[in-house]
């Protein structure tokens, strides 16, 4: 229970108490810190409004101010990260009905998109151009991610115990924490942590550069990282091949992207890049899945056409 909480109490500053009962140390600091922008967003948007004048229409009208400067998928964001202290604040006795029944979620047209990933020509000229000495640098962790299509914070948290090299698999099961104070990190879901397979030549490759390491240590770690350092390597990389400019994680989309051209299943798909639903991997590929579905049109158009 919140404490010191009355109706005529601020919503912001009950909002601010609920976070800190309920979510403070539940969660991780990058969704706590959405949680927090939320909170700026309740005291920029909705200042004076006081606990009891949550109505139907006082929390439409705020989704509708936050909508105006935010996507459609973003004021849900926004939505799902208030409704759950206002269902609280009705349980508590300290709105009558709950305002955020039949909330109608608008926002901003959405930008289009564009996934950046390389085709298969133009990734072999990239992994052709790396510089893979007999020690590990960046260069290998450029080939690893684009093998793997793991996430950034996953790829810096491999240590030499997660390769099965008789197996030729990958444990991915945690992530590292680069954007704060280092250390291993949860995965971003359950579904991310995962086993995947990985081809013989990596297997090789790697069981020799990591023999001698410790163990349970990252192998990529030694020191701050930053984001922005790995993704300028990547870039020289793409200028001195010729080839699209793209980021760490554009390789991954890269890699989703081979497999899908290549036939893979979209569940096979969802598993290895540690979605937790096939619907976000529809989502995230949907121009790739089309593009498919019409050559397979033609595929069919073609096939019918032969009989006689």
């Amino acid at each position: 229970m919140l404490n010191n909480i009355n109706k005529t109490d601020l919503f912001y500053d009950y909002y601010a108490q609920w976070i800190t009962v309920y979510k403070e140390g539940a969660i991780r600091k990058v969704t706590m810190d959405k949680y927090l922008l939320t909170l700026s967003w309740i005291k920029r948007l909705a200042p004076e409004l006081k606990v009891c004048e949550l109505s139907r229409i006082t929390y439409q009208k705020l989704l509708n101010d936050y909508a105006k400067q935010h996507e459609r998928q973003t004021t849900m964001d926004f939505h799902h990260q208030l409704k759950g202290a206002v269902l609280d604040a009705v349980d508590e006795g300290l709105i009558e009905r709950d305002p955020t029944r039949k909330a109608i979620i608008k926002g901003k047209k959405p930008r289009h998109k564009k996934i950046k990933y390389l085709n298969q020509f133009e990734l072999h000229k990239l992994l052709s151009g790396l510089e893979l000495n007999q020690e590990l640098n960046w260069d290998w962790f450029i080939l690893l991610v684009a093998k793997t299509g793991m996430r950034f914070s996953e790829a810096l948290a491999i240590t030499p115990n997660d390769f099965d090299f008789s197996k030729q698999s990958l444990s991915i099961n945690k992530t590292w924490d680069y954007k704060g104070n280092g250390g291993f990190m949860p995965t971003k879901n359950q579904s991310s942590v995962r086993r995947i397979q990985i081809d013989w030549q990596l297997i090789i490759q790697f069981s020799t550069l990591v023999k001698d390491l410790p163990q349970d240590e990252p192998i990529f770690i030694s020191g701050k990282v930053y984001n922005s350092t790995v993704n300028d390597i990547l870039t020289r990389h793409c200028k001195k091949a010729g080839i699209p400019i793209i980021s760490i994680h554009g390789l991954r989309h890269t890699h989703a992207s081979l497999l899908l051209f290549a036939g893979v299943s979209i569940a096979s798909v969802a598993q290895r890049l540690g979605h937790s639903s096939m619907t976000t991997t529809q989502k995230t590929y949907l121009h790739i899945i089309q593009e498919l579905e019409n050559k397979d049109v033609d595929l069919v158009m073609r096939s019918l056409s032969s009989l006689n």
